[in-house]
């Protein structure tokens, strides 16, 4: 029996002014993989992200993600608080009640997860936005998330980057058998995926095997043209 990291059944949402974002949506993620959620404008994506995350509560359905959960959001700057480094991931542990040592090996830990332990002490305004979504992600790992969500994290950065933090956050699913879901508009990313979702008017048409999926999306690029949810 498979043991699901994230597990969506019969979500559906809608906005106060009765506009429905999400209906009868259904996912699973297999815990310790890499997946990524893809979809046209306005699908629901990041609505998706928000109610498996518990920023937003669904109107019917179910939604169960192993806990604790890290959210990465699209614009590094949103979440980024911190002076440095270094502080910005020990900030995440404040209610965990751990003594100073415990933080610092915790930001090491997390720190070397992501390849940033050189820049520990680096002004968080100095960093290129490649190096601030793994600071991001980074802040997650040390507080031990079992679950990270990441909501296009590759849409403010240049193409090397992209592939970097891509490759990045595969590495450390792998190594720390994390559970990952993955907003995308970007076909090249689904090459370092497990499995694909394919989003639409707030169903969930297609699921599986990225390659095929992959092939699908560049035969009708219109279906994956995706920019927020």
């Amino acid at each position: 029996m498979t043991d699901f990291g994230i597990q969506v059944k019969d979500l559906s949402f809608r906005w106060k002014n009765g506009q429905t974002v999400l209906d009868d949506c259904t996912l699973s993620v297999p815990r310790g993989e890499f997946w990524m959620l893809l979809g046209t404008n306005g699908c629901g994506k990041s609505t998706l992200l928000r109610l498996i995350a518990g920023l937003l509560q669904g109107h019917s359905g179910e939604v169960h993600a192993s806990k604790p959960v890290g959210f990465v959001f699209q614009n590094p700057d949103h979440q980024l608080v911190m002076p440095t480094v270094g502080a910005d991931v020990a900030f995440g542990l404040v209610e965990e009640a751990l003594n100073p040592s415990q933080v610092q090996a915790r930001v090491d830990e997390a720190l070397d997860a992501v390849n940033l332990q050189h820049l520990k002490r680096r002004p968080i305004y100095a960093l290129s936005g490649g190096q601030k979504q793994r600071v991001a992600i980074a802040g997650a790992i040390a507080r031990h998330c079992e679950v990270l969500l990441l909501d296009e994290p590759t849409a403010l950065l240049d193409p090397d980057s992209q592939q970097e933090l891509v490759q990045r956050v595969q590495q450390v699913v792998k190594e720390r058998g994390l559970t990952a879901l993955w907003v995308t508009h970007r076909f090249n990313e689904l090459d370092y995926c497990d499995g694909a979702f394919l989003l639409e008017k707030g169903r969930m048409i297609a699921q599986g095997d990225p390659g095929p999926l992959q092939t699908r999306l560049m035969a009708h690029p219109h279906g994956g043209k995706t920019h927020t949810g």
